[in-house]
């Protein structure tokens, strides 16, 4: 998927599809720990399968949140790691909304 194809007028929409895409939230939550290898990637994502966890990681390298490093594997880039922040945030609020707050 090029960045062309989810580009839109407001950067709200545009990150919304790109992280609406299927695995891609499972993929980010798994990075936000450090680098990981594809297959370990593909080992945290259980069902997730390498055909699809390769166009996901594509979408992320495309747009700048996910990079590759050889030979540390996958890692966030600085982007990644803001957006994971507020992934963070995200999780704490699903705790206590579920009412399992630490």
């Amino acid at each position: 998927m090029s960045r062309k194809s989810v580009r839109s007028s407001h950067p709200i929409n545009e990150i919304l599809d790109i992280l609406g895409t299927r695995w891609t939230l499972r993929i980010l939550w798994e990075l936000r720990d450090g680098p990981q290898s594809f297959r370990a990637l593909q080992a945290r994502c259980e069902r997730v399968s390498p055909t699809v966890l390769n166009q996901r990681l594509a979408l992320l390298r495309e747009h700048g949140i996910v990079t590759l490093e050889s030979p540390g594997g996958y890692r966030l880039t600085s982007q990644g790691r803001e957006l994971g922040e507020i992934l963070m945030a995200l999780s704490r609020w699903a705790k206590r909304w579920s009412g399992d707050a630490d």
